[in-house]
């Protein structure tokens, strides 16, 4: 596996974690009544990669369920991302 590959391979764990843990912190501040994390950024995080890391914590947290564009976002990151590793994995 060549360098970039690599280096692809960690920023995609963890801006999946990222977001995983995001949608957690924004399902308990949602059930307190605090301050939540604004669904642009959520959506942000999941363009930049973490689609999948969007889809567990909808499913594990139950948050963002009833919002259809938050599965179209997550989609189209996934797909989005899934495109760009298969361009670089033929350029590395």
């Amino acid at each position: 596996m060549s360098l970039l590959l690599k280096v692809m391979a960690v920023y995609y764990l963890a801006v999946n974690l990222v977001l995983f843990v995001m949608m957690g912190a924004d399902k308990v501040r949602a059930k307190r009544g605090e301050w939540r994390i604004r669904e642009a950024t959520l959506a942000a995080v999941a363009l930049l990669g973490g689609g999948i890391g969007g889809f567990a914590g909808m499913k594990l947290f139950h948050h963002k369920t009833k919002k259809w564009y938050f599965y179209c976002l997550f989609t189209l990151g996934i797909v989005l991302h899934i495109i760009i590793i298969w361009c670089a994995g033929f350029k590395a």
